[in-house]
């Protein structure tokens, strides 16, 4: 089976395990909402948005780097050695950083009142990081699907939790039951780690290393990458705490929702571009011309994931949001309240743009050059701090939202131009327009079908329509060859 057709088959089914796992985590978003409500929601969620920045920190980019890593050995013993002594690093990083973490919460007064829940939420963060690490062995050898299964049932361990609690377990909103519902991540992140570890000690041997010289010098490699990825989580994440901090748990419900929306979403092109990764880095260290090829191929996926995301979502908004949580979160324009639903048009303007930065981002991690995120990642956060101070005030979650756009597009420019130093791309301007021309037909059908569907379906038109939309997208992409013979001849192109 040639390299290129194992990249898009192990895409294919982490994106089909997305889709289900993004049918449960729809349920668990409706199901808490609704038990918790808007400003209760926005609590829920603050604890794992401050989670987020000190998870990342244990990460400090190791997954990326062990995978490139093991694509230059040639041995198995020689990937163990990696393998292990990068679980050890994750480990002991991630139990450093979530007892800072602990401790720092103590001592911010929005954050005192749920420390109990940050102290649950950190054991989970801490199964998690120990799967993403054994996981990177399944990345290797291009067996994500199993990791994907994996997820798949830690998600479903999550939702039947959730599930109990409020339905069996405590049936009125109470202090137990909002705590129940955090306990849950540690309950599915139990069932995620197991099932990952059973499958990907069938490709090696997984234990604690403990070279410690090997463990220094991949954590001084590590280091920049980390802080880069931790100065990524700021301008991703630090909108959700900026709006705590500066406005409440109410204008953090806003934001949650579609922002959960966006992780589902977000982790299409990470899945993509984590098998790209090990055959990109492989021909680029062979200087092979296999390279062009595999840019170009990586920016069309992309952009055409991208587009109908955007274009789909300006004409849904109201419904997806009203879907997936109540009424509460949704826009009361003549009473001047601005909801989820307002909020998640921006945010996913910002997710496009965010498609293709990560295309530039690990292009530069596959080229040896990732010191060079520092900086980027940088500029961007202090950017993007700077106008969240400007505009939260003003336009509140909207606020946040629209500086994320800002903030996605400025990183998109300083990181093409770092990129193509060393990478040669080459773009397509006519498969561009074909995309964006497939996008608006889209959305245009799809909005002239809206209101009608709306009244027999309310809302949960969205069923309908979507699929509807995906038929006329993807049939208007073959119909234009958008997607050419080029692109599937690549696939088919043995590496």
């Amino acid at each position: 089976m040639s390299t290129a057709r194992k990249v898009l088959g192990n895409t294919a089914v982490q994106v089909a395990g997305r889709f289900v796992m993004a049918f449960m985590s729809i349920i668990i978003v409706k199901l808490i909402t609704s038990y918790l409500g808007l400003e209760g929601y926005g609590k829920y969620s603050a604890i794992y948005e401050f989670l987020a920045f000190f998870g990342v920190a244990a990460d400090l980019g190791l997954f990326t780097i062990s995978v490139r890593e093991m694509a230059k050995e040639d041995t198995q013993e020689a990937r163990e050695h990696i393998l292990s002594n990068i679980i050890t690093m994750r480990s002991l990083l991630c139990i450093a950083t979530m007892t800072v973490a602990i401790i720092a919460a103590y001592f911010v007064p929005q954050y005192k009142a749920i420390h109990l829940g940050i102290i649950i939420a950190s054991a989970a963060v801490f199964l998690s990081t120990l799967q993403s690490a054994v996981a990177s062995l399944l990345q290797f050898n291009l067996k994500m699907q199993y990791a994907t299964i994996a997820q798949v049932a830690g998600k479903a361990a999550s939702l039947a939790y959730i599930a109990y609690t409020i339905y069996y377990g405590f049936t009125e909103p109470s202090s137990a039951g909002f705590y129940n519902l955090i306990v849950a991540g540690v309950v599915g992140n139990i069932v995620l780690l197991g099932v990952t570890y059973f499958f990907a000690r069938r490709y090696g041997r997984i234990f604690f290393g403990t070279d410690w010289n090997f463990i220094r010098k991949v954590l001084l490699k590590s280091v920049p990458y980390g802080i880069a990825l931790v100065l990524n989580m700021i301008y991703f994440r630090v909108g959700s705490i900026m709006l705590l901090l500066m406005k409440g748990p109410t204008e953090v419900g806003i934001y949650a929702v579609p922002m959960r929306v966006l992780e589902i979403l977000s982790l299409i092109p990470v899945f993509f571009m984590n098998s790209v990764l090990p055959v990109l880095t492989r021909h680029v260290y062979e200087k092979t011309e296999r390279v062009k090829d595999i840019l170009k191929y990586s920016f069309d996926f992309l952009f055409m994931a991208g587009v109908p995301l955007v274009a789909g979502t300006q004409v849904l908004a109201y419904g997806i949001v009203g879907a997936i949580s109540t009424p509460e979160f949704l826009s009361r324009i003549d009473d001047g309240f601005y909801g989820s639903d307002s909020v998640i048009k921006f945010l996913m303007i910002a997710m496009m743009v965010a498609f293709i930065n990560s295309l530039f981002i690990y292009s530069i991690i596959a080229s040896s050059h990732q010191n060079r995120l520092l900086w980027l990642n940088g500029g961007c956060a202090i950017f993007n701090v700077v106008l969240n101070l400007f505009m939260i005030p003003w336009l509140g979650a909207r606020g946040a939202a629209i500086t994320s756009i800002a903030t996605e597009t400025l990183l998109l420019v300083l990181a093409y131009l770092v990129a193509r130093k060393d990478m040669p791309f080459t773009f397509s301007f006519g498969t561009l327009w074909k995309t964006l021309f497939a996008g608006v037909l889209m959305a245009v059908v799809v909005w002239g079908m809206r209101d009608f569907s709306f009244e027999y379906l309310k809302n949960y038109n969205i069923v309908v329509l979507v699929p509807i939309g995906a038929v006329v997208y993807g049939g208007v992409l073959f119909g234009t060859k958008a997607v050419t013979k080029d692109i599937l001849d690549g696939i088919r192109q043995k590496a």
